[in-house]
C-alpha cells in the first residue's frame, strides 16, 4: 500500500470514532507529536486512549482537505469537528512498510485579520 492509501485509511479509521481501529495502520514503535503544547505519546493504544478521553460534544467527524504525498512522508490538512470545537491541524505523517511509524501534528488557533491590511484582502467564509 502506498504512503498516500495508509494515511487515507487512518483518516477513515479516525472518522469511525472506533480510535482503537487506527492502531491498524500504525507500526509498533509509532510516536505521535504535538511541538506546540510540548507532548509525545507512544503507542497505539496510548493514542487510540487520547483521542477516546478527549472531551466531546458529538462524534468527531474529519474531512481531508488536502493531501501531498512523497516517497514515505504524507501531509494533510484536515477539518476536525464534534459539532462544536472545530480544527484545522496539518499533520506530517512518516510512513514505513505500510505502517505510520511517527505523526507530527499543528493545532493552530484561528485568530482575526489584522485592521491594517483589510484594504489589501478579501474575506474567507
Amino acid at each position: 500500500m502506498k504512503p498516500e492509501d495508509v494515511v487515507r485509511l487512518f483518516w477513515e479509521k479516525m472518522a469511525s470514532n472506533d480510535f482503537y481501529s487506527a492502531g491498524e495502520v500504525l507500526a509498533v514503535d509509532f510516536v505521535m507529536e504535538w511541538p506546540q503544547s510540548g507532548e509525545r505519546i507512544r503507542g497505539a493504544e496510548r493514542f487510540a486512549r487520547m483521542n477516546s478521553e478527549y472531551p466531546a460534544k458529538g462524534p468527531w467527524r474529519f474531512r481531508v482537505n488536502r493531501l501531498v504525498a512523497g516517497e514515505s512522508e504524507v501531509v494533510t490538512q484536515v477539518s476536525v469537528t464534534d459539532g462544536e470545537q472545530h480544527a484545522e491541524p496539518v499533520s506530517f505523517f512518516t510512513v514505513e512498510d505500510g505502517r505510520i511509524t511517527r505523526l507530527v501534528e499543528y493545532w493552530p488557533e484561528p485568530f482575526a485579520a489584522a485592521e491594517n491590511r483589510r484594504h489589501l484582502v478579501e474575506r474567507m467564509e
